[in-house]
């Protein structure tokens, strides 16, 4: 699998339909101050055992900490 580029917070806020996935770990999630509302929550660890849900024919944004 090769590696997904990336993009800084300008670029993003300019993505239209995007899907947003919050990719922090539980403990991470639960301590952020901010959070992407609508966002998925799909920890790192897990995220390939998922993706088969994410919706088809969207760009996928996944974030971190």
């Amino acid at each position: 699998m090769s590696e997904a580029p990336r993009i800084d917070p300008e670029e993003a806020k300019k993505l239209d339909d995007a899907v947003w996935v919050d990719a922090r770990n539980p403990q991470a999630w639960g301590e952020a101050k901010s959070k992407i509302p609508g966002a998925i929550r799909i920890p790192a660890s897990d995220l390939e055992s998922h993706v088969d849900k994410l919706p088809k024919g969207r760009q996928i944004v996944t974030y971190c900490t």
